[in-house]
């Protein structure tokens, strides 16, 4: 890689709060807040809204829309055009 184009790349804490659980990995994130992790280092943490562990698809709550159920009791309720 060339020196001085990429940004630095750092270990950083993601914390998803839905799901109240955190990770240490590298990134190029940045952030103004810091935690303790459990090494006794302090990291910058960067929330986020969802992750691995609270997203619908990969907990194995993910809803299946009933597509045509709802399709069907739309042409009862207004009548099939055409």
């Amino acid at each position: 890689m060339r020196k001085g184009i990429h940004p630095e790349y750092h270990p950083v804490v993601f914390r998803d709060r839905a799901a109240d659980y955190a990770f240490l990995t590298r990134s190029t994130m940045t952030s103004e807040k810091t935690v303790e992790w459990e090494d006794g280092n302090t990291y910058p943490v960067v929330d986020v809204e969802i992750s691995d562990v609270s997203h619908p698809f990969y907990t194995g709550t993910a809803r299946v829309l009933d597509t045509a159920g709802r399709v069907e009791r739309f042409e009862r309720r207004y009548g099939k055009q055409g």
